[in-house]
């Protein structure tokens, strides 16, 4: 499901909703939110593989948190870490925490993305999912004015087949899309 284009915030406006976030890699709470994503992911890395934070935030406590963990990282973050020159490297991994959502040509970043993946690599997604179109009216998640698309198990069951990936969920909004080796 996708917000139409007239009601999309202006770059501007929505750096300035993001600047109201007060995520810091420092804050336990947001590391144990992060860490539905991480965890999962830790157990399937080999050791010392190279990955990119797309998205990253102001505070990549995503790619800290991973670092620590003995990975190599790269970061980012169209407003906080705009250094485009990482997307055109190639990596073992590519995290992206709360970021699908905000996207308005989320198959092209993604496809893009997917290009950058080593073989046997992982594209590892977090985003909450449309439980059923009945309960969509009244879900928190389309009240964020900067959250312009949402998914759903079949949309990711359906990138699965349109990029020749194996789709894997971990709880209710970790997406692995597993690249062949």
């Amino acid at each position: 499901m996708f917000v139409p284009r007239e009601f999309h915030l202006s770059p501007q406006e929505e750096k300035a909703y993001y600047d109201l976030h007060e995520n810091s890699a420092v804050d336990e709470g947001y590391r144990r939110f992060l860490s539905r994503c991480a965890a999962p992911l830790l157990e399937r890395l080999p050791a010392s593989s190279r990955g990119l934070d797309f998205g990253c935030g102001p505070a990549p406590a995503l790619a800290q948190i991973l670092m620590q963990s003995g990975h190599t990282m790269a970061t980012y973050d169209l407003y906080y870490q705009p250094d485009d020159s990482v997307l055109g490297q190639n990596f073992d991994f590519v995290v992206s925490t709360e970021v699908v959502e905000h996207l308005s040509e989320p198959l092209s970043v993604l496809e893009m993305l997917w290009q950058r993946i080593n073989p046997g690599g992982v594209l590892a997604l977090m985003t909450k999912l449309v439980a059923s179109p009945e309960r969509f009216a009244n879900w928190h998640y389309i009240r964020d004015p900067t959250h312009i698309v949402f998914f759903s198990t079949q949309t990711f069951h359906w990138l699965a087949r349109h990029l020749d990936a194996e789709v894997a969920f971990h709880g209710s909004d970790v997406i692995f899309l597993n690249k062949p080796a």
